[in-house]
Protein backbone atom coordinates (compact mmCIF):
# COMPACT_ATOMS: atom_id res chain seq x y z
CA UNK A 1 0.00 0.00 0.00
CA UNK A 2 1.24 3.41 -0.78
CA UNK A 3 2.37 6.09 1.60
CA UNK A 4 -0.75 8.72 2.47
CA UNK A 5 0.75 12.05 1.19
CA UNK A 6 -0.11 14.78 3.54
CA UNK A 7 -0.90 18.18 3.20
CA UNK A 8 1.26 21.44 4.49
CA UNK A 9 -0.97 22.17 7.27
CA UNK A 10 -0.98 18.54 8.39
CA UNK A 11 3.16 18.56 8.22
CA UNK A 12 2.58 21.47 9.96
CA UNK A 13 0.44 20.52 12.97
CA UNK A 14 2.43 17.10 12.76
CA UNK A 15 5.72 19.35 13.82
CA UNK A 16 3.48 21.26 16.02
CA UNK A 17 2.09 18.80 18.45
CA UNK A 18 6.25 16.78 18.33
CA UNK A 19 7.43 20.50 19.06
CA UNK A 20 4.95 20.70 22.11
CA UNK A 21 5.91 17.01 23.17
CA UNK A 22 9.66 17.97 23.12
CA UNK A 23 8.64 21.17 24.94
CA UNK A 24 6.92 19.36 27.83
CA UNK A 25 9.77 16.43 27.97
CA UNK A 26 12.50 18.96 28.12
CA UNK A 27 10.50 20.66 31.01
CA UNK A 28 10.15 17.47 32.84
CA UNK A 29 14.24 16.86 32.29
CA UNK A 30 15.04 19.81 33.78
CA UNK A 31 12.72 19.52 36.63
CA UNK A 32 14.81 16.18 37.74
CA UNK A 33 18.21 17.98 37.16
CA UNK A 34 17.00 20.98 39.45
CA UNK A 35 15.75 17.83 42.21
CA UNK A 36 18.78 16.26 41.86
CA UNK A 37 21.24 18.77 42.32
CA UNK A 38 18.89 20.04 44.69
CA UNK A 39 19.79 16.40 46.74
CA UNK A 40 23.13 15.14 47.71
CA UNK A 41 25.46 14.33 44.66
CA UNK A 42 28.46 12.71 44.69
CA UNK A 43 32.09 14.46 43.35
CA UNK A 44 32.47 14.79 39.74
CA UNK A 45 34.16 12.35 37.95
CA UNK A 46 34.51 10.78 34.30
CA UNK A 47 32.17 8.64 32.52
CA UNK A 48 31.37 6.70 29.28
CA UNK A 49 28.36 6.93 27.56
CA UNK A 50 27.28 3.43 26.37
CA UNK A 51 23.78 4.20 25.51
CA UNK A 52 21.14 6.87 24.60
CA UNK A 53 17.26 6.84 25.91
CA UNK A 54 15.56 9.70 24.90
CA UNK A 55 16.22 12.39 27.91
CA UNK A 56 18.74 10.17 29.89
CA UNK A 57 21.26 8.02 28.70
CA UNK A 58 23.61 5.05 30.51
CA UNK A 59 26.60 6.07 31.60
CA UNK A 60 29.80 4.14 32.53
CA UNK A 61 32.17 5.00 35.85
CA UNK A 62 35.30 5.16 34.80
CA UNK A 63 36.85 6.59 38.28
CA UNK A 64 37.26 5.16 41.94
CA UNK A 65 35.09 2.94 43.63
CA UNK A 66 32.20 3.25 41.18
CA UNK A 67 34.39 2.16 38.04
CA UNK A 68 32.29 -0.06 35.93
CA UNK A 69 29.37 0.17 37.11
CA UNK A 70 26.11 1.95 34.66
CA UNK A 71 24.27 4.56 35.84
CA UNK A 72 21.11 6.47 34.00
CA UNK A 73 21.99 10.27 33.48
CA UNK A 74 20.02 13.43 33.07
CA UNK A 75 21.63 16.02 31.19
CA UNK A 76 22.16 19.84 32.02
CA UNK A 77 20.38 21.81 29.87
CA UNK A 78 23.31 23.84 28.65
CA UNK A 79 25.03 20.74 27.33
CA UNK A 80 24.82 19.77 23.46
CA UNK A 81 23.30 16.38 22.66
CA UNK A 82 25.37 13.42 23.68
CA UNK A 83 25.74 10.20 21.71
CA UNK A 84 27.07 6.80 22.54
CA UNK A 85 30.96 6.90 22.92
CA UNK A 86 31.36 9.80 24.35
CA UNK A 87 33.56 11.08 27.05
CA UNK A 88 31.45 12.96 30.40
CA UNK A 89 32.32 14.74 33.50
CA UNK A 90 28.87 13.55 35.56
CA UNK A 91 28.24 13.45 39.79
CA UNK A 92 26.07 10.36 41.05
CA UNK A 93 23.13 10.91 42.39
CA UNK A 94 20.85 8.35 45.07
CA UNK A 95 19.37 5.49 43.50
CA UNK A 96 21.55 4.73 40.52
CA UNK A 97 21.00 8.52 39.03
CA UNK A 98 23.02 11.29 37.79
CA UNK A 99 23.54 14.16 36.12
CA UNK A 100 26.39 15.26 33.36
CA UNK A 101 27.62 18.39 34.04
CA UNK A 102 29.88 18.51 30.69
CA UNK A 103 31.07 16.60 27.86
CA UNK A 104 35.03 16.33 27.42
CA UNK A 105 36.55 16.56 23.83
CA UNK A 106 35.80 14.33 20.82
CA UNK A 107 38.71 13.00 18.67
CA UNK A 108 36.00 12.08 15.84
CA UNK A 109 32.21 11.49 15.17
CA UNK A 110 30.40 10.02 12.72
CA UNK A 111 27.23 12.12 11.93
CA UNK A 112 24.28 12.37 9.32
CA UNK A 113 21.33 14.39 9.07
CA UNK A 114 17.88 14.01 10.28
CA UNK A 115 14.40 13.77 8.53
CA UNK A 116 14.67 17.42 8.64
CA UNK A 117 18.27 17.96 7.34
CA UNK A 118 19.53 18.90 10.28
CA UNK A 119 22.94 17.17 11.72
CA UNK A 120 22.93 14.60 13.66
CA UNK A 121 25.49 12.65 15.65
CA UNK A 122 25.71 9.28 15.67
CA UNK A 123 28.53 7.98 17.59
CA UNK A 124 31.71 9.74 18.63
CA UNK A 125 35.68 8.99 19.65
CA UNK A 126 35.63 5.95 17.22
CA UNK A 127 38.89 4.47 15.74
CA UNK A 128 37.18 2.13 12.94
CA UNK A 129 33.36 2.10 11.02
CA UNK A 130 32.45 -1.38 9.94
CA UNK A 131 30.17 -1.39 6.98
CA UNK A 132 28.09 -4.06 7.16
CA UNK A 133 26.19 -5.69 4.48
CA UNK A 134 24.94 -8.84 3.20
CA UNK A 135 23.48 -10.77 0.22
CA UNK A 136 20.01 -10.47 1.52
CA UNK A 137 18.87 -7.75 1.46
CA UNK A 138 20.59 -7.19 -1.68
CA UNK A 139 23.15 -4.65 -1.36
CA UNK A 140 23.51 -1.41 -2.60
CA UNK A 141 27.03 0.39 -3.86
CA UNK A 142 25.58 3.76 -3.17
CA UNK A 143 24.99 3.35 0.46
CA UNK A 144 29.06 1.41 0.62
CA UNK A 145 30.21 4.48 -0.93
CA UNK A 146 28.11 6.65 1.18
CA UNK A 147 29.23 5.50 4.11
CA UNK A 148 32.99 5.60 2.88
CA UNK A 149 32.36 9.58 1.84
CA UNK A 150 31.24 9.57 5.49
CA UNK A 151 34.52 7.69 6.71
CA UNK A 152 36.82 9.61 5.11
CA UNK A 153 35.35 13.01 6.17
CA UNK A 154 35.30 12.12 9.73
CA UNK A 155 38.69 10.33 9.66
CA UNK A 156 37.44 7.13 10.66
CA UNK A 157 38.98 4.28 9.22
CA UNK A 158 36.66 1.63 7.38
CA UNK A 159 36.38 -1.83 6.78
CA UNK A 160 33.58 -3.38 4.33
CA UNK A 161 32.51 -6.78 5.96
CA UNK A 162 30.35 -8.64 4.34
CA UNK A 163 28.09 -10.97 6.72
CA UNK A 164 25.79 -13.93 6.07
CA UNK A 165 28.91 -15.36 3.40
CA UNK A 166 27.16 -18.58 3.72
CA UNK A 167 24.05 -17.49 1.82
CA UNK A 168 26.32 -16.61 -1.27
CA UNK A 169 25.00 -19.22 -4.10
CA UNK A 170 24.71 -19.38 -8.10
CA UNK A 171 22.60 -16.75 -8.41
CA UNK A 172 24.01 -13.68 -6.09
CA UNK A 173 27.54 -14.61 -6.36
CA UNK A 174 28.38 -12.91 -9.73
CA UNK A 175 27.05 -9.33 -8.71
CA UNK A 176 28.32 -10.00 -4.95
CA UNK A 177 31.96 -10.67 -6.75
CA UNK A 178 32.15 -7.69 -9.34
CA UNK A 179 30.49 -5.85 -6.03
CA UNK A 180 33.37 -6.64 -4.05
CA UNK A 181 36.34 -6.55 -6.60
CA UNK A 182 35.75 -2.96 -7.09
CA UNK A 183 36.08 -2.60 -3.35
CA UNK A 184 39.16 -4.66 -3.58
CA UNK A 185 40.95 -2.94 -6.41
CA UNK A 186 41.03 0.12 -4.45
CA UNK A 187 42.66 -1.33 -1.62
CA UNK A 188 39.79 -1.14 1.04
CA UNK A 189 40.14 -3.59 3.95
CA UNK A 190 37.26 -6.26 3.32
CA UNK A 191 36.20 -9.46 5.28
CA UNK A 192 34.03 -12.02 4.45
CA UNK A 193 32.37 -14.06 7.50
CA UNK A 194 29.10 -15.61 8.54
CA UNK A 195 27.88 -14.59 12.24
CA UNK A 196 25.39 -17.85 11.62
CA UNK A 197 28.08 -20.59 10.94
CA UNK A 198 31.29 -18.87 12.61
CA UNK A 199 33.28 -18.83 9.22
CA UNK A 200 35.63 -15.60 9.71
CA UNK A 201 34.63 -14.17 12.85
CA UNK A 202 37.88 -14.84 14.65
CA UNK A 203 40.08 -12.81 12.05
CA UNK A 204 36.98 -10.16 12.58
CA UNK A 205 37.68 -10.14 16.48
CA UNK A 206 41.45 -9.52 15.66
CA UNK A 207 40.55 -6.54 13.68
CA UNK A 208 38.80 -4.85 16.53
CA UNK A 209 40.84 -6.07 19.31
CA UNK A 210 41.83 -2.58 21.01
CA UNK A 211 39.63 0.18 18.70
CA UNK A 212 36.28 1.78 19.50
CA UNK A 213 34.55 0.68 16.54
CA UNK A 214 30.87 1.14 15.28
CA UNK A 215 28.41 -1.65 12.97
CA UNK A 216 26.57 0.54 10.49
CA UNK A 217 24.51 -0.73 7.65
CA UNK A 218 21.28 -1.46 6.67
CA UNK A 219 18.58 -3.10 8.76
CA UNK A 220 18.61 -6.92 8.57
CA UNK A 221 22.78 -7.45 7.42
CA UNK A 222 22.97 -9.33 10.73
CA UNK A 223 24.94 -6.64 12.73
CA UNK A 224 23.07 -7.98 16.03
CA UNK A 225 24.21 -11.31 15.14
CA UNK A 226 27.55 -10.30 15.00
CA UNK A 227 27.63 -8.75 18.28
CA UNK A 228 26.00 -12.05 19.74
CA UNK A 229 28.60 -14.30 17.52
CA UNK A 230 31.61 -11.86 19.22
CA UNK A 231 29.62 -11.82 23.29
CA UNK A 232 27.91 -14.25 23.17
CA UNK A 233 26.73 -12.88 26.44
CA UNK A 234 24.69 -10.05 25.13
CA UNK A 235 21.88 -11.49 23.89
CA UNK A 236 21.03 -8.29 21.43
CA UNK A 237 17.64 -9.18 19.46
CA UNK A 238 17.71 -10.12 16.18
CA UNK A 239 14.92 -10.00 13.36
CA UNK A 240 13.81 -11.75 10.33
CA UNK A 241 14.04 -10.05 6.90
CA UNK A 242 10.54 -8.46 5.76
CA UNK A 243 8.61 -10.83 3.48
CA UNK A 244 6.85 -8.26 1.89
CA UNK A 245 9.96 -5.89 0.81
CA UNK A 246 12.74 -8.05 1.23
CA UNK A 247 14.37 -5.09 3.83
CA UNK A 248 15.54 -5.79 7.22
CA UNK A 249 13.26 -5.15 10.24
CA UNK A 250 14.71 -2.99 13.25
CA UNK A 251 16.00 -4.45 15.82
CA UNK A 252 18.32 -2.44 17.19
CA UNK A 253 16.69 1.62 18.45
CA UNK A 254 19.71 2.63 20.41
CA UNK A 255 23.32 2.71 19.20
CA UNK A 256 24.36 0.81 22.30
CA UNK A 257 28.33 0.23 23.64
CA UNK A 258 30.14 -3.11 24.62
CA UNK A 259 33.19 -4.12 25.72
CA UNK A 260 35.22 -7.00 24.54
CA UNK A 261 37.09 -9.11 27.34
CA UNK A 262 40.40 -8.68 25.17
CA UNK A 263 40.18 -4.78 24.83
CA UNK A 264 38.19 -2.68 22.63
CA UNK A 265 34.36 -1.19 22.28
CA UNK A 266 32.02 -1.89 19.95
CA UNK A 267 29.24 0.40 18.86
CA UNK A 268 25.80 -1.47 16.93
CA UNK A 269 23.74 1.50 15.72
CA UNK A 270 20.12 0.89 14.36
CA UNK A 271 20.10 -0.16 10.83
CA UNK A 272 19.21 2.62 8.00
CA UNK A 273 18.27 1.92 4.54
CA UNK A 274 19.68 5.56 3.50
CA UNK A 275 22.64 7.87 4.86
CA UNK A 276 22.48 11.16 3.94
CA UNK A 277 25.94 13.35 3.26
CA UNK A 278 23.92 16.94 3.53
CA UNK A 279 26.61 18.36 5.92
CA UNK A 280 29.74 17.59 3.42
CA UNK A 281 30.60 19.56 -0.03
CA UNK A 282 31.84 18.65 -3.23
CA UNK A 283 35.01 18.48 -2.50
CA UNK A 284 34.68 16.27 0.53
CA UNK A 285 32.52 14.17 -1.52
CA UNK A 286 35.41 13.98 -3.87
CA UNK A 287 37.92 13.30 -1.06
CA UNK A 288 35.75 10.03 -0.41
CA UNK A 289 36.30 8.45 -3.71
CA UNK A 290 39.98 8.13 -3.02
CA UNK A 291 40.69 7.07 -7.20
CA UNK A 292 40.23 10.41 -7.99
CA UNK A 293 42.96 11.89 -5.77
CA UNK A 294 45.74 12.32 -8.58
CA UNK A 295 42.89 13.49 -11.35
CA UNK A 296 41.49 16.31 -9.32
CA UNK A 297 42.84 19.74 -10.78
CA UNK A 298 44.33 17.94 -14.14
CA UNK A 299 41.14 18.71 -16.09
CA UNK A 300 41.44 21.27 -18.98
CA UNK A 301 38.83 23.61 -17.23
CA UNK A 302 39.21 24.35 -13.10
CA UNK A 303 35.58 24.38 -12.93
CA UNK A 304 34.64 21.40 -14.39
CA UNK A 305 31.79 19.16 -13.09
CA UNK A 306 33.30 15.89 -14.27
CA UNK A 307 30.10 15.48 -16.32
CA UNK A 308 30.85 15.68 -20.25
CA UNK A 309 33.11 18.02 -20.25
CA UNK A 310 36.32 18.14 -22.81
CA UNK A 311 39.78 17.34 -21.29
CA UNK A 312 37.61 16.06 -18.15
CA UNK A 313 40.34 13.60 -16.21
CA UNK A 314 38.01 11.73 -14.70
CA UNK A 315 36.29 10.91 -17.72
CA UNK A 316 39.17 10.02 -19.71
CA UNK A 317 39.94 7.49 -16.34
CA UNK A 318 36.39 6.10 -16.48
CA UNK A 319 36.82 5.71 -20.24
CA UNK A 320 40.34 3.43 -19.59
CA UNK A 321 38.84 1.82 -16.87
CA UNK A 322 41.13 3.10 -14.20
CA UNK A 323 37.94 4.71 -12.54
CA UNK A 324 34.60 1.97 -12.43
CA UNK A 325 31.63 2.64 -13.90
CA UNK A 326 29.83 1.81 -10.16
CA UNK A 327 31.76 4.38 -8.75
CA UNK A 328 31.17 7.13 -10.86
CA UNK A 329 27.13 6.25 -10.76
CA UNK A 330 27.65 6.45 -7.28
CA UNK A 331 29.69 10.04 -6.99
CA UNK A 332 27.08 11.79 -9.61
CA UNK A 333 24.09 10.29 -7.24
CA UNK A 334 25.37 11.48 -4.27
CA UNK A 335 26.67 15.31 -5.60
CA UNK A 336 22.64 15.16 -6.72
CA UNK A 337 21.71 14.59 -3.63
CA UNK A 338 23.37 17.26 -1.98
CA UNK A 339 21.88 20.99 -1.35
CA UNK A 340 23.02 23.81 -3.76
CA UNK A 341 24.91 25.52 -1.08
CA UNK A 342 27.63 22.49 -1.02
CA UNK A 343 28.61 23.09 -4.53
Amino acid sequence: MAKRQLNRRQNWRIEKIQGERAARAAKRESSAVEALEGGDLGPEQTGLVIAHFGVQVEVEARDGELAGQVFRCYLRANLPALVTGDQVVWRAGNQGIGVIVAQLPRSTELCRPDSRGQLKPVAANVDMIVIVFAPMPEPHANLIDRYLVAAEHAGIRPLLLLNKADLIDEQNAPALNALLAVYRQLGYPLLEVSAHHGDGMEQLQALLNGRISVFVGQSGVGKSSLVNSLLPDVFTRVGPLSEFSGQGTHTTTTARLFHFPGGGELIDSPGIREFGLGHVSRADVEAGFIEFNDLLGTCRFRDCKHDREPGCALLKALEEGRIQQQRMNSYRSILASLPDDSY
